[in-house]
């Protein structure tokens, strides 16, 4: 109870003074004040957190839980759990494969199939005469055309074609030549230079 006196007597002090102030004003006033205490203690600065992986936090609704199925009318999914009643899409074992077309001959079967892909057929990384003229460098090797980027990769198959012309006389390395190339670096004095995978 004293304690109680004694913040009453603090908060009174306070309390602006006036030439006359009733009973309730007083309550009133009071009343504000300790409003006032709260409020004031309640209010915390705001730090702003930088954001990184600590305080990362998955978005409300992202996991949702397990549908509890068949345990009563009272979840909504009893009885029949979600399936609906009765035909195929009810039963287990239901799904169908990609491109079933509700049991006629689909389209896969239908059209016929003709040919087949060779486990030996060799893909060459295609070049010109006229974009190895534009580099003019007299040794010309993958590891060159490579860095230059007009192959991907130094290691795979590389054949020149003969588009263009070519004006200097260099050294070719490649794996293979077109005729047109052969006969048109002959011409130009360009030695080629045949590369034999081991």
């Amino acid at each position: 109870m004293e304690k109680k006196i004694v913040k009453a007597k603090k908060i009174l002090k306070e309390v602006p003074a006036k030439k006359k102030v009733s009973v309730p004003e007083v309550k009133k006033e009071i009343k504000r004040a300790v409003v006032r205490k709260v409020v004031a203690a309640k209010v915390q600065p705001v730090v702003q957190v930088g954001f990184g992986l600590h305080n990362l936090k998955v978005p409300h609704g992202a996991h949702k839980g397990k549908r509890i199925l068949g345990r009563g009318p009272s979840s909504g999914h009893g009885k029949t759990s979600t399936r609906g009643s009765k035909g195929q899409t009810s039963r287990s074992g239901r799904a169908t494969y990609p491109g079933f077309e509700g049991g006629q001959t689909p389209i896969i079967r239908r059209i016929p199939k003709r040919g087949f892909t060779s486990v030996f057929k060799k893909v060459y990384q295609i070049l010109n005469l006229d974009q190895l003229d534009k580099l003019g460098q007299a040794v010309i090797t993958p590891e060159l055309l490579e860095q230059k980027g007009l192959i991907k990769d130094k290691n795979k198959l590389i054949k020149i074609l003969g588009d263009g012309e070519m004006k200097n006389a260099v050294t070719i390395r490649a794996h293979a030549f077109s005729k047109k190339a052969q006969d048109k670096l002959k011409a130009s004095g360009s030695t080629v230079e045949v590369i034999r995978n081991a």
